[in-house]
């Protein structure tokens, strides 16, 4: 059994964000340290690989540094995937460093794991532990993923996006509009203004399959911006973001009823979406379904997710814990796999 003050440090950077946080006893987010790269990447209108890796390289030890600080530290845990090349292999060599200066254990993580326990936060702790079996909507700018979790580390993928995840169909059209990047809150603040149902743009339900699709709202927007001269932004935004939002909750409620679930947990970037929230909950609520977002503030990539998924791990393992060699290999493909399988 761990101790009550046993301290993970987690570090994140899969793709332009550079983060390592400090967890106490599973419980207390002591830092949170995240250095965001929009900066490096908003004329491009999205994440360069090339810039994400260099910008991971050259600010991980100071933000490393200045989240430890001199707290002890008894285990240090990273995110192996999925995500970029380059900035998994910073992530890694910054966290074999770690280990073995400090002579304590390495820890390879799930970076969608680490959004799906992020749901547990609030106020820097660790205050409402998932409620099993439930549904697990993982939706960000890389990837939208609807899962059944029947435990810590026991899951079951039911459906993924085929093409574009719901973050980076938000980004697109952001950048078809001139928005600027990121696009997704870009296009939120604009769909306030708009009517949601100025345009009818397509829901892709995909019947039959628990998958997703957005590329084809994306494309619609598209010939919809071709096809007419006289354009609101407002509109076309609130429209598309209705259409999105719609698809995510019919399909996460629907899987929800099929396995019999009361809870829904929601993680990833997009989860901080206001009308994805509003929608989720009434949905939520009118079919007796506890529905858990992620707080906004760990929403988007950071460390102490890493860090928390970690703690689970560690306590999944038991005494064999901090002896055993655990997986360490970067993969920019990871999928979600079941603990001990």
């Amino acid at each position: 059994m761990l101790k009550k003050d046993f301290c993970i440090l987690g570090i994140e950077s899969t793709c332009d964000e550079t983060s390592a946080s400090l967890l106490e006893g599973g419980q207390k987010v002591l830092s949170n340290v995240i250095y965001s790269q929009i900066e490096e990447h908003k004329k491009y209108h999205g994440v360069v690989p090339e810039l994400a890796s260099r910008a991971h390289a050259a600010k991980i030890a100071a933000v490393i540094s200045q989240t430890v600080g001199k707290h002890p530290v008894d285990a240090v845990a990273f995110a192996h995937g999925p995500g970029l090349p380059g900035g998994l292999m910073v992530g890694r060599v910054a966290a074999e460093t770690f280990s073995r200066l400090k002579k304590i254990p390495i820890i390879g993580v799930n970076h969608l794991e680490g959004h799906l326990f992020a749901c547990e936060f609030e106020d820097g702790e660790v205050k409402y532990p998932l409620s099993f079996p439930l549904i697990a909507l993982i939706v960000s700018g890389g990837h939208t993923e609807l899962w059944y979790v029947k435990g810590y580390g026991d899951y079951k993928v039911l459906g993924r996006t085929r093409d574009d995840a719901a973050g980076e169909a938000f980004d697109k059209v952001a950048k078809l509009l001139g928005l600027a990047y990121p696009g997704g809150p870009q296009v939120s603040a604009q769909a306030l203004k708009g009517r949601r149902d100025a345009v009818n743009f397509p829901r892709p339900l995909l019947p039959g399959t628990w998958d997703f699709s957005f590329s084809g709202i994306k494309t619609s927007v598209s010939y919809y911006l071709r096809d007419h001269k006289d354009v609101s932004v407002p509109d076309i935004c609130a429209s598309f973001e209705e259409a999105v939002c719609e698809t995510l909750v019919k399909k996460t409620i629907q899987a929800a009823k099929k396995y019999k679930v009361k809870q829904i947990a929601v993680g990833g970037g997009v989860a901080a979406n206001s009308l994805l929230r509003e929608k989720m909950n009434a949905a939520g609520a009118q079919h007796h379904i506890a529905v858990r977002f992620v707080p906004r503030g760990m929403s988007s990539d950071n460390a102490a997710m890493i860090a928390l998924a970690a703690w689970r791990q560690l306590e999944h393992a038991g005494a064999n814990a901090l002896t055993q060699k655990w997986d360490i290999n970067i993969n920019p493909n990871l999928k979600i796999k079941n603990w001990g399988k």
